[in-house]
């Protein structure tokens, strides 16, 4: 009830009115039926902002970090996500991520929408990275298809590090599902899972026109921060 709320009452007209995102390829989302929407991840609005121009509800995996996020902008985020049921990600290693994906898989086994961030953080400056094999472990478990979501716009409206929003125009695109029904079983097999995440990242790729960065964007953040500390 509070996600509908959220939705067309408290945050939807809000965000709508403001950022005005003009969404592409809707048609692409199923009616009904579980499916997994793997997107670019550029910015702190990007969970608000494609929810608000779906009609189906959607389940986000967002990492543990924005439920506990200080600050104005922080503590409303954390008390949306919460509100909304979406799901927590403890992204400290593998084995501490598994709780989230077996909340995901369980959004999926009830025919549901599943959002996913392969990228795993924000990219740092505006480029796409390299995804986890975590959709690619859930796409095949749940033997679901996966609909690409190129974010754009949405990095010049509130990027990392940025305290107030700018207001450019703002583009979601949903591209043709993926369907990986030919690697049906194959979820433990370290290359296909390799391989599907990354035909997943380049429809991404070929819709947001970023520029590809073969790392992982969490990496890279690590790496800038001991640059700052050194």
């Amino acid at each position: 009830m509070f996600y509908y709320m959220l939705k067309y009452v408290l945050l939807g007209p809000f965000l709508r009115l403001l950022f005005r995102p003009r969404a592409e390829g809707l048609d692409h989302v199923p009616a009904k039926g579980a499916a997994i929407v793997a997107g670019n991840h550029l910015s702190f609005v990007d969970p608000l902002l494609m929810p608000a121009v779906l009609k189906r509800r959607i389940t986000f995996l967002a990492k543990a970090e924005y439920f506990t996020a200080p600050g104005l902008m922080g503590r409303l985020t954390a008390l949306i996500l919460r509100g909304a049921a979406q799901i927590s990600v403890d992204r400290s290693g593998r084995a501490a991520g598994q709780p989230a994906i077996r909340e995901g898989l369980g959004v999926l086994a009830k025919g549901q929408l599943l959002a996913i961030y392969p990228e795993g953080t924000r990219s740092p400056d505006g480029r796409l990275y390299k995804g986890k094999a975590g959709v690619a472990v859930m796409a095949l478990a749940a033997q679901v298809p996966v609909i690409p979501c190129a974010m754009v716009g949405t990095f010049e409206i509130w990027p990392s590090g940025r305290v107030l929003p700018r207001l450019p125009p703002v583009t979601i695109r949903f591209g043709e599902p993926l369907d990986f029904s030919r690697f049906a079983g194959m979820e433990h097999q370290k290359t296909v899972l390799r391989a599907v995440t990354d035909e997943i990242m380049y429809a991404i790729l070929r819709m947001s026109g970023q520029e590809y960065v073969d790392r992982y964007a969490a990496d890279v953040e690590a790496g800038q921060a001991k640059g700052r500390r050194g």
